[in-house]
């Protein structure tokens, strides 16, 4: 009885990992959603396999993944080792080839799904709702029971047809949000350029966090807190 009302308790937010380049985003959304306390179901796509494979030397492997993700996520922007506080205690991890897994079905309970990075060819899947594999099977599900679902697409230039493609994502209730960083909150290492974005998309999804220094009306802030640093 107790273990069937922690599961029912337990409301994770889902994690996918696509296979655009962008993989230290995904580090921080994870770490940030850890570190604010939600439990957090993770999907990483094949493509994205590869992807972290080239961007940061990480074998991503089903049979290993806690001692591959506790890497993962103790790896910085920069590729070298950083001293996060990384506990993968409340994260589950389903493969991507597996369609009956909980998250794929509506009424597994989740708070919502955060794609980071999104590829085109995900951004593509999800709007025309081909469900080829548990991303988008689980984003096809998120939009359906209208819960949130925040796309971090990585691309640049768009074309047409991906801008069409995101517009379909918008009014199917999903937010779009670039992997755009910005610079007025002061940073002075790659991380913190990552933390930006990491941040926006957690602000998207109501999650509080500290990953940067949010605008207050001053101009001049940023140049201030690199003397102060």
């Amino acid at each position: 009885m107790e273990r069937n009302e922690h599961s029912t308790r337990r409301r994770p937010w889902v994690v996918g990992v696509s296979g655009a380049s962008g993989t230290p985003y995904a580090a921080a959304v994870v770490r940030g959603l850890l570190a604010a306390g939600e439990a957090v179901d993770l999907v990483v796509s094949r493509a994205s396999r590869l992807t972290l494979l080239d961007e940061t030397g990480i074998a991503f492997r089903d049979a290993h993944w806690r001692q591959d993700l506790t890497g993962w996520l103790s790896m910085g922007a920069d590729g070298k080792p950083h001293a996060f506080d990384v506990d993968v205690s409340d994260v589950r991890y389903w493969p991507a080839g597996d369609l009956a897994a909980g998250p794929s079905s509506g009424s597994y309970p989740v708070k919502g799904m955060l794609i980071v990075p999104a590829s085109t060819a995900c951004v593509a899947g999800v709007a025309l709702g081909l469900s080829k594999d548990l991303l988008q099977r689980v984003a096809s599900v998120t939009l359906k029971e209208r819960r949130p679902l925040i796309v971090a697409v990585r691309e640049t230039p768009l074309s047409g047809q991906t801008l069409r493609q995101l517009v379909a994502l918008d009014e199917a209730g999903a937010v779009v949000l670039p992997a755009s960083p910005a610079f007025y909150a002061g940073a002075t290492h790659i991380q913190d350029l990552v933390d930006f974005v990491a941040g926006r998309v957690l602000d998207a999804a109501g999650v509080p966090h500290r990953l940067y220094r949010r605008w207050e009306g001053e101009l001049g802030g940023a140049r201030g807190s690199r003397r102060e640093g």
